[in-house]
């Protein structure tokens, strides 16, 4: 074979790889995951849960930035399933995003490929069960994308890494035997209110778990809310942590004695362990609850024959001003690179043109001749009801009657909560401002898929245009989710670079699985691969697209 021929083969296969979402210059990683039900003791009580591997929380996934990983799902359960991927991008492929607005569920007893890359990412996330109640019974882990080499690390490299997942649990009662979901799923669904939890686990145990370390070094802590209603504070007997990294985003280096991490965030923190040789406690307690539910773990320093004592470090419980202030001093770190080697800075967000505003209103109430007992959640009074035709199929097949983009909402909107399928027609590149309205006396947690957004202000009451004059248009938080006090609001700026159907959720997921949900389709008219990914050539059909 002749050097033309050979050179015209290898352009061949490149260009086929970068048609179907391959980047041939990546590595690639696999995974093979069985998903079972499986028996364990959370708080103490036999209950069915979710397992990844025979594993409760699920395995850590791994990976360095731009890798191509190919995760294959072995669904062995009794009920359709999808995994989400919380904080990933997953650029110009929502193909991959695993909610029911992008993929049909895997089919019980059949397994499925998700086949996407770690683009430009680096940092602490997580993923879990997208469908139905299935995460409260487990199925969640840590996703942990890594830095490559060439990129500089804004502090020392630290000893050694430990993931900590954090999140309520809670207990099914005599009366219910298949598990949590299935238990909550079934007081949802008949009007019952969501009930308050049992307890809080770290690493899928409410104590006992142990992370061991060198006097004198540095430690980096991962730490992800996997919980679905509570937001949680966590703090470290006779130690303080320094905040280096949040959903991807390198930040300033404060110093905090407790952080409250609420549902479906992430974070990454160093703790040096300067003090005396023994054990120390690790304390995880819930935030705006009337009954504090506590989780611990042990920080043990090697060689220590002291055990942990207390008292325990306390902290905060309802205070929710505090809170709030400690939000605020969350802010980007502008000469850190990212997961690009240029300065996180050199992007000056705060000088683009708005393109559009959307006020969104979480909402709550129910339905005249629905359900007569049942709660209904939603945006701007419209409870998401997901159709049998997932979203982007439609769209791509161009399948009328399953979604319309004249129903939504840009802002509140008085009257009674109605249903429907909320789909925001958006253009690829808008920057759009969104304010997060919250006047419920619950603190509430959003989440946008494909993208991060820069966290401008928080607020009090009801937002109007004149409060724009206290954003920080400078050095904001770029993350994925955030939480929105009781009576208060919370306004982000968000550039929609990533084509695609995105999900925007409640991360309380009862109140997703009840409605709090739309979605963003971010659109232009060019149908090329330099926007957007093909349709995965082993993409699953179902409702109207249905082989």
């Amino acid at each position: 074979m002749g050097r033309i021929e050979l050179f015209s083969i290898l352009l061949g296969v490149l260009g086929l790889s970068n048609i179907f979402g391959i980047q041939a210059d990546s590595p690639d990683k696999y995974f093979d995951w069985n998903v079972t039900y499986g028996i364990r003791s959370p708080l103490g009580v036999r209950e069915r849960v979710i397992l990844i591997n025979g594993k409760f929380p699920g395995p850590t996934l791994d990976c360095d930035t731009n890798d191509n990983l190919y995760l294959t799902i072995h669904n062995n359960l009794a009920e359709p399933f999808l995994i989400t991927w919380n904080g990933v991008w997953q650029r110009k492929n929502s193909w991959e995003d695993g909610v029911l607005g992008t993929n049909c569920p895997i089919p019980p007893r059949s397994s499925w490929t998700y086949r996407m890359q770690a683009k430009d990412q680096i940092g602490s996330y997580m993923y879990f069960p997208s469908t139905a109640m299935h995460r409260a019974d487990g199925g969640y882990g840590a996703f942990n994308i890594h830095r490559r080499p060439v990129i500089a690390l804004p502090y020392p490299v630290p000893a050694k890494e430990f993931t900590l997942l954090v999140g309520d649990w809670f207990h099914t009662g005599p009366q219910f035997t298949n598990g949590v979901a299935n238990m909550l799923k079934y007081k949802l669904d008949n009007g019952y209110g969501m009930p308050t939890p049992d307890g809080l686990l770290i690493n899928g145990v409410p104590t006992g778990t142990i992370f061991t370390g060198k006097a004198r070094k540095t430690y980096l802590l991962r730490v992800s809310n996997v919980g679905i209603t509570a937001s949680i504070n966590i703090r470290i007997q006779g130690h303080t942590m320094k905040l280096v990294e949040v959903e991807g985003s390198h930040v300033l280096q404060e110093i905090y004695e407790s952080l409250d991490v609420h549902p479906g965030q992430s974070m990454s923190v160093l703790v040096t362990l300067s003090g005396a040789i023994k054990d120390y406690y690790i304390v995880t307690s819930t935030r705006f609850m009337k009954k504090t539910r506590t989780a611990t773990a042990i920080l043990r320093y090697k060689n220590s024959k002291v055990s942990a004592s207390g008292p325990l470090p306390v902290g905060p419980t309802y205070q929710v001003h505090w809170s709030m202030k400690q939000a605020r001093t969350f802010r980007w770190n502008l000469t850190a690179n990212a997961a690009r080697p240029n300065p996180q800075g050199a992007y000056r967000y705060g000088g683009i043109e708005i393109t559009k505003t959307i006020i969104l209103g979480n909402s709550a109430g129910k339905i005249n001749g629905i359900g007569l007992n049942k709660m209904y959640y939603g945006v701007n009074n419209v409870s998401y009801v997901n159709p049998s035709t997932p979203l982007k199929l439609a769209d791509h097949y161009n399948i009328p009657g399953v979604f319309n983009l004249k129903t939504s909402r840009d802002k509140p909107t008085p009257g009674p909560m109605v249903l429907g399928t909320t789909v925001y027609d958006l253009a690829l590149h808008d920057y759009v401002e969104i304010i997060f309205q919250n006047n419920e006396d619950t603190t509430q947690s959003w989440h946008l898929d494909g993208h991060n957004f820069f966290v401008v202000a928080f607020g009090a009451d009801e937002w109007n245009p004149n409060m724009r004059r206290k954003y920080n248009l400078v050095d904001a938080v770029w993350r994925s989710t955030i939480q929105v006090y009781p009576n208060s609001w919370t306004a982000v700026l968000a550039s929609l670079d990533n084509k695609g159907m995105w999900n925007l959720r409640s991360a309380i997921w009862h109140r997703q699985y009840l409605g709090q949900q739309a979605y963003f389709r971010v659109w232009n008219n060019e149908y090329s691969v330099r926007t957007e990914n093909l349709i995965p050539s082993n993409v699953l059909k179902c409702g109207k697209v249905a082989k």
